[in-house]
């Protein structure tokens, strides 16, 4: 059984904080809008960057989680009922904040028997299509637990890109996110591909994986077909989450940035603060001016 400790002061990365104009008028449309971001409720290192260049990962279904997963900061609990004008005004966020690329997640509602909250995901990519549609849309959804119906609906709507994130090298899967099954992440992830979308995930390092465990599930990831791929730093949200175990160096991420190309990707984005989302839309214009 792996152990998280150890943790390491040195290496740390740094966060710039950047409040221009920007950032604040990002901020007045989330909140006139009342959209949750993951920005905010995640603790994202890169808020200041990201709102500062008027980009932004919103987050819908509500702010509460039903799942627990020890890296996460957003709230754990019984969720809200789903608000069905949702994927409208977040639709109209996006106008608002004259997005041409915008990237929609959300919590994890397990409650929500019928399909998960997979009609929404759709809806609200319609809605953005519908009413923005000069605008590519990026989904980073949860994985439906699974449910093929629930994640037909979402490939259904046609997100130009469709990312679900495996977080982590199998072995420690289990300790970093008990709700979820590692191979489900993998499978949502080979539907997606075979399904015909451009496809992305995303993993964190520092957790208590060796560099050979994150070269053999960057080639796992790449031989299903997966195009996008980022790789950054776990940075510990709370004292409640799981520790750092290690800060990764520069060299180390270089390297698997490297690899990465070489396996395949047409994308790797890696770095200590790099997250899912982070130039999610540079990403998106490499990717399809790659193909």
């Amino acid at each position: 059984m792996e152990t998280f400790g150890n943790r390491l002061s040195l290496g740390k990365p740094k966060i710039r904080l950047n409040t221009n104009d920007e950032y604040k008028f990002v901020q007045k449309v989330v909140h006139a809008n009342k959209l949750n971001t993951v920005c905010e409720e995640a603790r994202c290192p890169n808020i200041y960057e990201c709102w500062g260049r008027g980009t932004a990962t919103i987050m819908i279904l509500g702010d509460t989680c039903t799942r627990a997963c020890g890296f996460c900061a957003v709230n754990t609990g019984k969720p809200n009922r789903v608000d069905e004008m949702e994927p409208l005004r977040t639709a109209m966020g996006v106008k608002k904040m004259g997005l041409r690329h915008v990237v929609i997640t959300s919590v994890d509602r397990d409650d929500l028997k019928n399909d998960f909250g997979a009609f929404i995901w759709a809806e609200t990519i319609r809605q953005i299509h519908q009413n923005v549609p000069g605008c590519t849309v990026e989904v980073l959804t949860p994985d439906f637990q699974g449910y093929g119906p629930a994640l037909e609906q979402v490939f259904d709507a046609a997100p130009e890109i469709f990312s679900h994130n495996v977080e982590c090298v199998e072995r420690i899967s289990r300790q970093v996110r008990a709700q979820a099954i590692w191979s489900r992440s993998l499978d949502v992830l080979k539907q997606s591909v075979d399904y015909g979308l451009l496809t992305k995930t995303s993993m964190m390092v520092g957790l208590g994986e060796t560099e050979v465990e994150v070269i053999e599930t960057m080639k796992e990831i790449a031989d299903i077909g997966v195009e996008i791929f980022t790789i950054g730093q776990y940075l510990q949200p709370t004292m409640k989450h799981i520790p750092v175990y290690r800060y990764v160096k520069n060299e180390e991420f270089n390297n698997y940035k490297r690899i990465g190309l070489k396996l395949g990707f047409r994308v790797v984005e890696s770095g200590a603060l790099v997250r899912s989302s982070y130039h999610a839309d540079e990403q998106a214009r490499l990717a399809k001016g790659n193909k």
